[in-house]
């Protein structure tokens, strides 16, 4: 069984004229493996992953893989609408070394629960890799419910679920129906959910303070959750201003402030407006993330 605890970062795809920047990816790492992540999970919502082309989505993932060199895991966003494209980009990545793959809910397609079952369950069957389900019905349309989840945890390739659907009593309620790991999908409900059960976060913010967010969730594992919160109540506003608009374009602002990066997007992402620009950058120095 593989154990899912810790801050595990939805790392960005870097960009340089349209093209992506396996060296900038590289350092990226480099800067995870430092601020001690328990993972990195590559090619998710937050790494652009419908405007990679399948060539690059692999790329990216074996990268990251080779970079980490085993010194966190690696959970690779391998997810699709379509069952046999979610199949053969799992296949290729446990081919690569990924330690687990992230199955987004199928979107556009709005899936009924019987097939979301039969989705999850076709990828777990068939390839063997460790299965993190995400639920993000904002972004794909249709939630995994609770029932679909208990039902899922009962494949043992089935060991963990990422909540990006804003509730906290989601973690109470898959919990009371069966015995599997949540992870929070929405930094400002760590220690909420952390505080009912989940077991960290598939962070956006560990993108740029990966030492920090490490730091707030191991304090919460340990019980200490007014260091924890101490983090958070600092944190808090680059949390909530990361959003201002889509994810991953504030956060890909803040890092190229920071000059982690070039801050490039594919279409049909561009680049922040520049009174959320102005309103970021004044909370990355309130945050004192910038001088």
């Amino acid at each position: 069984m593989m154990k899912f605890e810790g801050v595990y970062t939805a790392l960005v795809t870097p960009f340089r004229n349209g093209e992506v920047d396996y060296e900038a990816l590289k350092k990226l790492v480099e800067l995870q493996v430092a601020g001690r992540v328990s993972g990195i999970v590559p090619v998710g919502t937050t790494g652009e992953s419908p405007t990679l082309s399948p060539q690059e989505h692999l790329k990216v993932i074996e990268t990251v893989i080779e970079t980490a060199a085993g010194r966190c895991q690696v959970i690779a966003g391998t997810g699709a609408n379509s069952t046999e494209e979610a199949v053969f980009l799992t296949s290729e990545a446990k081919a690569v070394g990924a330690d687990a793959t992230l199955q987004v809910t199928p979107y556009y397609n709005k899936p009924t629960q019987e097939g979301l079952y039969r989705h999850f369950s076709t990828v777990a069957d068939k390839v063997g890799l460790p299965v993190v389900l995400y639920n993000v019905p904002g972004r794909s349309g249709v939630p995994i419910a609770e029932a679909t989840v208990a039902r899922l945890a009962k494949n043992p390739v089935i060991m963990a679920v990422k909540e990006a659907a804003g509730s906290v009593d989601r973690v109470s309620a898959i919990l009371d129906l069966c015995d599997i790991t949540v992870l929070s999908g929405d930094d400002s409900l760590t220690l909420p959910m952390m505080s009912v059960g989940a077991k960290g976060i598939i962070s956006v913010s560990s993108n740029l303070i990966p030492g920090e967010m490490s730091a707030m969730v191991r304090a919460a594992l340990e019980g200490d959750f007014a260091k924890a919160y101490a983090y958070h109540r600092k944190y808090y506003p680059f949390f909530r201003d990361q959003f201002v608009e889509t994810n991953p374009i504030p956060i890909k602002a803040a890092m190229a402030m920071a000059g982690l990066m070039e801050e490039e997007y594919r279409l049909p992402l561009c680049e922040l407006s520049p009174e959320h620009r102005e309103k970021l950058a004044a909370t990355l120095k309130r945050c004192g993330i910038l001088g």
